[in-house]
C-alpha cells in the first residue's frame, strides 16, 4: 500500500485545569509500513469525554496521556489494511485509535466489532459505548436501584446522565435530574423522561431537592462533585448509595479543594459512597452493549448527539464540554 500522510492531534503540554486548544497541536506524519500482527484503521468518528481532563492532568491518573503522545480517545474506524488473521479489511471497529485520521495499532487496542446494519456507528461512542455502558454498569452494580427508589442524577442531560435517568426510570424509580440551562431542563423532561428537573444555576438547590425528593435520595449518581453534590448529600435517605462517576465541577485537584465533610452524613444515614471507573469492568462491557442495543432498537432508550466536523474541531472540544455548550454526546466526524 502506498504510504499515507496522517493528520493527528498531539499533546504538547499539561494543562492547568481544563484543557484548551493550546494543550494540543495538529501535526502531519507519513505512516510507516505495518508490522506483522498490526492493523491500519481509518477513523470515521472520534469521541470526546469529560474524563479526558483527568487523563491530561499533571497528577497521576488511571489513564494518563503523556506529553508527546497522540491524544488518547475511543474512535470508530474501518480496517484499511490488516496483518492479523482475526481481522479483515473493511471491518468496522471500536477501539483506542486516538485523535487522528489513521491509526496503526495492535489488536489489543480494539474494544469490539460493530456489526449492526440498523444502528449508526456513532452510537457506539455514546449511548452504546463508554457513556452508556458506564451508566448501565455503575447504576446496576453500585447504585443498585429498586422500584420506588428516588434516583438523583447530576449532569442529567449529558451522555452518561441521560442514560442513567432513563435506565432508572425503566425499572420503576422516581428520577430527578440536575442540569444547568433551560434547554437542558426541557431535554430532561421531553427527551429523557425525568420526573423532576432542577436547574442548579437558577433554582434554590436545597429547597428544590426537598420538594423533588420528599422521602430523601436513595441513589445519587454523581458526575460533578463540588457544591452540587454537597447539597444532595444533605438529602440522602437511610441506606443511600452514592456513585462517584465524575468531578466535572472541580477545575483542578492540586491543591486538593477543601469542602464540607460528609462522614457524619454517611454514618448517620448508613449510606455508601463508591467510585466507578469503567476500565475495572471491561469483562461485562459487551453484555451491557447488547442490552443497550435492544433498548435503543425498542425505543426505550433515547439519546442526543452534538457533532462537529473535522479534526481541528477537537482542539477546543474538551473545554466546550466543561462550559456546558454541548447537548448530548460530543463527537467529531471525520
Amino acid at each position: 500500500m502506498t504510504s499515507l500522510l496522517n493528520q493527528l492531534i498531539r499533546v504538547v503540554k499539561k494543562p492547568q485545569g481544563i484543557p484548551t486548544a493550546d494543550t494540543f497541536k495538529i501535526e502531519q506524519e507519513t505512516l510507516s509500513p505495518l508490522a506483522a500482527g498490526q492493523l491500519l484503521i481509518k477513523n470515521e468518528w472520534l469521541s470526546v469525554e469529560p474524563a479526558m481532563r483527568g487523563w491530561l492532568a499533571d497528577a497521576q491518573n488511571y489513564a494518563s496521556v503523556p506529553v508527546g503522545e497522540v491524544m488518547r480517545a475511543l474512535c470508530v474506524g474501518r480496517v484499511l489494511q490488516s496483518r492479523h488473521p482475526d481481522y479483515q479489511e473493511g471491518e468496522l471497529l471500536l477501539g483506542w485509535f486516538g485523535w487522528q485520521h489513521y491509526a496503526q495499532c495492535d489488536p489489543d487496542a480494539v474494544v469490539q466489532r460493530i456489526t449492526s446494519s440498523t444502528l449508526s456507528p456513532s452510537l457506539y461512542l455514546g449511548v452504546l459505548g463508554l457513556n452508556g455502558v458506564t451508566a448501565a454498569t455503575a447504576l446496576e452494580q453500585l447504585g443498585q436501584p429498586k422500584p420506588g427508589d428516588t434516583v438523583v442524577v447530576s449532569t442529567a442531560a449529558g451522555s452518561v446522565g441521560s442514560c442513567v435517568g432513563q435506565l432508572a426510570k425503566a425499572i420503576g424509580c422516581r428520577t430527578v435530574g440536575l442540569t444547568s440551562s433551560a434547554a437542558k431542563v426541557k431535554a430532561c423532561y421531553d427527551t429523557f423522561g425525568y420526573d423532576a428537573v432542577i436547574n442548579y444555576k437558577t433554582d434554590d438547590l436545597h429547597s428544590a431537592l426537598s420538594q423533588a425528593c420528599p422521602e430523601g435520595v436513595n441513589v445519587y449518581f454523581d458526575n460533578t462533585s463540588g457544591a452540587i453534590s454537597d447539597a444532595v448529600m444533605q438529602h440522602l435517605a437511610i441506606g443511600a448509595r452514592v456513585v462517584i462517576c465524575g468531578t466535572a465541577s472541580i477545575p483542578q485537584w492540586n491543591p486538593t479543594p477543601m469542602g464540607p465533610r460528609v462522614e457524619r452524613i454517611l454514618l448517620t444515614r448508613r449510606a455508601r459512597m463508591q467510585g466507578f471507573i469503567i476500565f475495572d469492568h471491561m469483562d461485562t462491557y459487551a453484555d451491557y452493549v447488547h442490552q443497550l442495543e435492544q433498548a435503543v432498537l425498542n425505543g426505550q432508550l433515547r439519546y442526543t448527539e452534538h457533532i462537529t466536523d473535522g479534526l481541528e474541531s477537537a482542539l477546543n472540544a474538551i473545554s466546550e464540554l466543561y462550559q456546558g455548550e454541548n447537548l448530548g454526546k460530543r463527537l467529531i466526524r471525520l
